[in-house]
């Protein structure tokens, strides 16, 4: 008979509790170098090394000048949980190094066959330990510089389960590289070097931010972006965002550190997009690269082995700083793409930018080039109804347009002053002469980005602008649409609809916004419901916005639409007292920039 007693929990073997332990720490070749490379930035190296072999699973290499060890502390530093970056609560509450569990070598050591030389300044010999299976197998003293290697090789050769689960070299070089590269970004000041199979991939030389973001990423991706600083008591933000117009279908190109600690956090991640509003083109996500800094009390980041994921004790505030900050650089860029799309422009203090600065306080279009190129100021014509720019405007109305045609401009700066410089192409763009080139506005969308603003601003503020309908008019619509209308009632009604439910599927509108063109009434609400569902899977917007957005889209003047010349005045000025100009709602632009140097150059002119 069985004994009822007998014992079935034990504990597992040391060497197999540490297989286990490692299996959370290092996952891969790309773990084990951000392991190493933690270590040598918290012993202060101001080099580092990084040499793989077949995608880091063959071999890892990791060299620092860093302070090193002396051979006490390298005989222990391979027992799990030694450490020498905290010893009492308090320091965990208060972390300040990039490493502090001390698992690191203890878990390389039980997969990977491991060596490190390591010497201290104070001795003139440095010290070699061997380590297999967090058994000590030897050390010896050797010659050495100050500072640390650690060779690993053939990583998981004693787990082959685990190492059946790696990808090919390729894909496992790809991790490697993106490790060193983050390590190198969060830490400008250090020289780092990466050679896999003997090959050098980059040699990077001690440099500030924006140029250690030009060795790696390239200077055309770095002349796209623009500098974010932000700080308050809670948080310091500062970084480089994209231009909207240099965004990726991907976000493998968006690195946010916490205290220089490459971390994974889709709340902030969602934050930047919203700063962004609608100046992405749906599926493309932005460049970034943001270092945020906070006081480490006020954040927790023993959550797991990868120290990827942080917690924070107000996330809320950190994502509305975060946001609020995106939108403010944003909205203070000039952001209108110029032709070509190549071209770059430096100032004096060496930044680069892809389009320079245009004074938009002035109105488009006051200067007009005469005979010998020369500029000439000319008074616009006062536009009726209208005020200076920033002042209020009348919505844009389905009038006629009365434009001269192109055999009757006998005289153009009489033609360009009576459309105040302005003129229609094609009936669906606007050219605008400035000083130093001229603009191609898209009128659809820079009507569009006009109405979305507005329209933001009505339903925030609850201040709608209804115009009363003489004859009221019924809308028939399906019970699910009539249902997503019951849902966003008091928000279109604050946007200026006046609406009535008859039935399940029947809507009577007694009144629509200001900004509707008379004869659109009837369809109007079906378009906005259509285009409100169909954004339903875009960019995450609030319902108000997705409102907004959609309304904008289906009252905003057309492609094919002729408008007068006051006309286009009055959709130049409210498009550039715009908070964001330099976007549609759905994020392509609104107009682009032909710089008057490039034409010269196009046809051979030196002045």
């Amino acid at each position: 008979m069985k004994n009822a007693m007998s014992q079935t929990i034990k504990i597992l073997p040391e060497s197999l509790a540490n297989k286990i332990a490692a299996g959370e720490v290092i996952q891969r070749p790309a773990s084990a170098v951000k392991e190493l490379i933690e270590n040598a930035i918290d012993a202060q190296a101001k080099s580092v090394a990084v040499i793989i072999e077949d995608g880091g699973k063959s071999l890892i290499q990791v060299v620092d000048d860093g302070t090193g060890m002396s051979i006490d502390d390298a005989l222990i530093a391979f027992q799990r949980h030694a450490t020498s970056k905290i010893a009492t609560y308090d320091d965990l509450e208060n972390i300040t190094t990039l490493g502090f569990r001390g698992e690191a070598l203890a878990s390389i050591s039980a997969v990977a066959q491991i060596e490190m030389i390591t010497r201290i300044a104070s001795s003139d010999t440095a010290v070699r330990v061997s380590n297999h299976s967090s058994s000590l197998i030897d050390y010896t003293a050797c010659a050495g510089p100050v500072g640390t290697s650690v060779v690993a090789k053939n990583l998981f050769y004693n787990t082959p389960g685990r190492k059946n689960f790696l990808k090919s070299t390729p894909t496992e070089f790809k991790h490697v590289i993106d490790a060193v590269q983050r390590m190198a970004i969060a830490y400008p000041e250090i020289a780092w070097k990466f050679i896999s199979n003997g090959e050098t991939i980059f040699n990077l030389h001690p440099a500030p931010m924006a140029e250690r973001l030009t060795d790696i990423f390239g200077e055309r991706l770095t002349s796209s972006l623009l500098p974010i600083e932000q700080e308050n008591e809670l948080v310091r933000l500062r970084g480089f965002l994209s231009r909207p117009d240099f965004s990726r279908k991907t976000r493998t190109e968006q690195f946010l550190f916490l205290n220089r600690r490459y971390i994974l956090n889709r709340s902030i991640a969602y934050a930047v997009v919203q700063g962004y509003e609608n100046l992405l083109l749906r599926g493309t996500f932005p460049v970034f690269v943001l270092f945020l800094e906070i006081n480490p009390r006020r954040i927790d980041i023993n959550v797991h082995p990868t120290k990827m994921e942080v917690k924070f004790d107000d996330e809320r505030s950190i994502y509305r700083v975060v946001a609020a900050s995106v939108r403010k650089v944003l909205s203070a860029s000039n952001l209108i793409p110029e032709f070509p799309e190549d071209k770059k422009v430096q100032d004096r203090s060496g930044a680069t930018d892809m389009v320079p600065s245009v004074p938009f306080t002035k109105f488009p279009g006051q200067y007009v080039l005469n005979q010998d190129l020369s500029a000439t100021v000319i008074s616009r014509p006062e536009i009726p109804g209208h005020t200076d720019a920033g002042g209020s405007v009348v919505p844009l109305t389905d009038r006629p347009v009365e434009l001269a045609k192109p055999d009757q401009m006998s005289q153009p700066g009489e033609i360009i002053a009576d459309a105040g410089y302005t003129i229609q192409l094609f009936n669906k763009y606007i050219l605008s002469i400035v000083e130093d080139g001229f603009y191609l506005i898209d009128q659809h969308a820079a009507h569009e980005r006009v109405l979305y603003e507005r329209a933001v601003d009505k339903i925030t503020t609850r201040k709608p602008e209804t115009q009363e309908l003489l004859f009221p008019q019924t809308v028939q619509m399906s019970a699910s649409d009539a249902a997503l209308v019951k849902e966003l009632l008091p928000l279109m009604q604050s946007l200026g609809f006046s609406l009535k439910f008859f039935s399940s599927s029947t809507i009577i509108i007694d009144g629509v916004p200001l900004d509707v063109k008379p004869g659109k009434e009837r369809t109007i609400l079906q378009d906005i419901i259509d285009a409100f569902k169909e954004d339903e899977h875009g960019i995450p917007l609030e319902p108000y916005e997705r409102l907004a957005k959609s309304f904008a889209c289906k009252a905003a003047i057309k492609s094919g639409d002729s408008l007068k010349g006051s006309e286009i005045h009055a959709l130049i000025r409210q498009l550039f007292s715009c908070k964001i100009p330099f976007s549609c709602p759905h994020g392509r632009p609104v107009a682009i920039k032909y710089p008057l140097s490039d034409l010269d150059r196009r046809f051979g002119r030196s002045s």
